[in-house]
């Protein structure tokens, strides 16, 4: 009897040893899973922040990209203008842009055609070169908002 009590004690000892230490195990395990989800959670928070700041940044380059493409529609149509009021009087251009090739020739030499063809040319010329400085100015005012736009995200 004294070894079936031992025994049975024993059992029962080995038994709670083993119990205790599924538990603890279980607790263990129950613990680093908890610790993991929340891991999970902060890189799925830092993801979405991240497609966030994308979007955003797609939008604004978007605006910009339209903005400058309406410039570049209005800017076809400067040059004509700019010949047609150099044409009509209503603007001049300035003494040395309409004279800028009478200098070379010699007034002795230069006949009446060839007097008139550098004021003519002054203003043919005019209108292209207007139309050159203002897609150069949408240009740089283009490149200036992406940088702006960068700059404001990176800032944030």
């Amino acid at each position: 009897m004294i070894r079936l009590n031992t025994l049975l004690v024993a059992a029962a000892l080995a038994l709670s040893f083993w119990a205790g230490w599924s538990w603890r195990g279980d607790r263990a395990e129950g613990a680093e899973f908890r610790q993991q989800a929340g891991a999970s959670g902060a890189v799925v928070d830092q993801v979405t922040q991240a497609r966030a700041i994308e979007h955003n940044q797609a939008d604004a380059m978007a605006t910009i990209g339209a903005k400058h493409e309406e410039d570049r529609a209005a800017a076809e149509a400067v040059p004509a203008a700019v010949v047609a009021e150099l044409r009509a009087g209503t603007v001049r251009l300035r003494h040395d842009l309409a004279t800028c090739h009478t200098g070379r020739l010699s007034e002795a030499a230069a006949g009446t055609v060839q007097r008139d063809a550098p004021a003519d040319l002054g203003v043919t010329v005019a209108g292209p070169a207007i139309g050159i400085g203002r897609e150069a100015d949408d240009q740089l005012r283009a490149c200036q908002a992406v940088i702006a736009a960068d700059r404001a995200e990176m800032i944030q």
